[in-house]
């Protein structure tokens, strides 16, 4: 009897095992808080540091992009929240829009926090109900970033010193 307890422990063992690794080769974590978080979303247990994402909120408010990267980074170090996600992409639209031109290095940052954004929300669509936002959409927001990378006629309008920034 003892025998077939050890196969099955053995067993067990090796299919968490290779679950695990295949979990690892699907998600490519970049760093240890990004594995940690990344199990705890699939079991349903993830929660940012709602202390540091209120200040990277408050910051935001306060026009200081930078600052507020900052503490939205570090309330979601496995960058598996969403809507944190998506006040940093947002955060980096604001820092790099200009009435001349665009940031294109803050725009590409933004690009790939909203890109996450949307991947880890459901169904990949987020909404973010802040009356201070005018984008509330991550489509809304990808297409307004995608649209400062694009280089086309328009770029050179002189109207487009009028525009409002979104």
């Amino acid at each position: 009897m003892r025998e077939p307890l050890v196969r099955a422990l053995g067993l067990s063992a090796t299919a968490v095992y290779v679950a695990l690794i295949v979990w690892l080769f699907a998600q490519q974590p970049q760093s240890m808080a990004e594995v940690t978080g990344g199990l705890t979303a699939t079991v349903g247990a993830y929660r940012i540091d709602q202390p540091a994402f209120e200040d990277g909120l408050r910051l935001f408010r306060a026009n200081q992009f930078e600052a507020a990267v900052s503490a939205f980074e570090r309330a979601d170090l496995a960058k598996r929240d969403g809507r944190t996600q998506f006040y940093i992409a947002y955060a980096h639209y604001r820092r790099g829009w200009g009435r001349l031109y665009a940031d294109d290095a803050s725009f590409t940052r933004g690009l790939e926090a909203v890109n996450r954004a949307m991947a880890v929300s459901p169904n990949g669509r987020i909404v973010v109900d802040d009356p201070d936002l005018k984008m509330r959409t991550g489509d809304e927001l990808k297409a307004e970033l995608e649209a400062g990378l694009r280089r086309d006629l328009s770029d050179f309008n002189p109207l487009r010193v009028f525009r409002e920034r979104k």
